[in-house]
């Protein structure tokens, strides 16, 4: 293979359990299932920082959040970093970004921006080094709904669409697609809101017609056993938009072959995050806010990942823990660019074999805006701490923290019972409290105190 093309094709807020090749029975996902036969999946895939803007600074980057300042929602990408899209731009691509940003305008959180780019076309110099192809809006949500709204090209003017959304950002893919000349390799991002709900209406926006042909959905087993929250009204809209996610990759596949392209290209699917559907961050820890993420629990933190092209053509499954933050890295590295240690995370082209000597099999991830948290992921553990009395919304980080939750998920997968204060774990939990402050010190640069904090009444 040449320098393979890059399609970058990720969803919001879509739990991995939505697709067939993890287990959905429903037919959702047929493409990506045809996809990771083709490919690689990676069967424990997680998101560094459950949160929109937080994730999508990471994968613009490949820092941490903490790094960029990036931390929660309303934070511009600093200006200085250096992105993905530079090194791809520098190296000889052609770039293009389709759909939702989420880097542009900053401020307070849940409040008017200072630098609003909410409704506004962004401009060159905060589109983080994108200087092609740009069908873009900074928060999706604001300026459409789920049957229309508005997008800005690269020349900051307005593109009005109408129709099912995640239908329309996939019609801008396919028009740089038709436009495509083959001179240079193309790394393109598109960025779909569905299946995320619409703010305004307070409601996941699936096609017309998706809670008559979903209404036989089975709820998770971890949504079932906490009440649902509001799953059992807005799943079939939920799954109807992963559906028509999941189509429009389709229609992205097929003109990449028309094109005689496919081949030559690498597809990476992923979303930024899952959902727990107001089941979690309920308890007297919250200190911020929360609707459907922003938890260390796996229903927030677990999402699909499937790459396939090049090296990730081998038609199987990595059992390996990994982190979406390694996804710049495993980037630049299929352009044939070695970052080193300038990008967290590893190259995920390095996991393939399932032998790789010395990696320790954990993710670390970075909780925010429902409280300053931080979590580590074993095979067998969950083990997440916050930092008592500071916002979640308003701080990044803190010195000192103390035990929030542990989950034994070999016993408990749906992680139900939390015995952080079962003596039976204690040395579980010290084992992991030390692992979680090597984590911190690594990503953050400082030394964290972690203690028991209260027991829970």
């Amino acid at each position: 293979m040449s320098r393979p093309n890059i399609l970058f094709y990720f969803s919001d807020q879509q739990r991995f359990d939505t697709c067939g090749c993890y287990g959905q029975q429903l037919n959702i996902t047929p493409v990506l299932d045809e996809l990771a036969k083709q490919g690689v999946r990676f069967d424990l895939a997680f998101s560094p920082q459950p949160v929109c803007g937080p994730c999508r600074a990471i994968f613009q980057t490949g820092l941490y959040a903490t790094d960029t300042g990036c931390f929660r929602n309303n934070k511009a990408l600093p200006s200085g970093v250096k992105t993905v899209a530079d090194y791809m731009e520098e190296s000889g691509y052609e770039t293009a970004y389709i759909g939702k940003w989420h880097l542009a305008s900053d401020g307070g959180l849940e409040e008017k921006p200072s630098q609003d780019y909410q409704r506004k076309a962004i401009p060159p110099e905060l589109r983080g080094g994108y200087t092609g192809f740009w069908r873009a809006s900074d928060v999706l949500e604001f300026t459409s709904d789920g049957y229309g709204g508005y997008v800005f090209d690269e020349h900051m003017q307005r593109c009005d669409f109408s129709g099912y959304r995640a239908d329309c950002i996939a019609d801008y893919a396919l028009e740089f697609l038709d436009s495509y000349n083959s001179e240079k390799p193309f790394f393109m991002t598109v960025s779909q809101i569905e299946p995320h709900h619409q703010n305004d209406a307070r409601h996941y926006q699936g096609p017309k017609g998706s809670k008559e042909k979903f209404a036989d959905f089975q709820l998770p087993r971890d949504l079932e056993a906490l009440g649902g929250g509001d799953a059992r009204e807005e799943y079939p809209d939920y799954l109807g938009a992963c559906e028509r996610v999941d189509a429009n990759l389709g229609r992205l596949i097929a003109k990449l072959k028309e094109k005689g392209l496919y081949e030559n290209t690498v597809i990476i699917f992923t979303s930024d995050h899952g959902s727990h559907f107001r089941t979690r961050n309920c308890d007297d820890h919250l200190n911020g806010y929360d609707d459907y993420k922003r938890s260390a629990h796996d229903a927030a933190l677990r999402v699909p990942l499937v790459i396939r092209g090049g090296a990730f053509s081998t038609g199987s499954v990595v059992e390996h823990l990994v982190s979406t933050e390694s996804l710049p890295k495993t980037i630049l590295s299929l352009a044939g660019i070695d970052v080193g240690k300038g990008m967290i995370g590893e190259d995920l082209a390095t996991v393939l074999d399932g032998t790789v000597e010395g990696r320790a099999n954990e993710i670390y991830a970075q909780i925010s805006e429902s409280r300053v948290g931080r979590a580590i992921r074993t095979d067998r553990y969950k083990y997440a701490v916050y930092a008592p009395g500071l916002n979640g919304g308003s701080v990044a980080s803190s010195d000192v923290y103390v035990d929030d939750y542990l989950y034994d998920l070999r016993s408990d997968p749906h992680e139900l019972h939390n015995v952080v204060w079962d003596p039976a774990y204690t040395h579980a939990k010290l084992e992991l409290r030390s692992r979680l402050k090597a984590w911190i010190l690594d990503a953050e640069r400082k030394e964290v105190v972690i203690g028991d904090g209260c027991k829970e009444t």
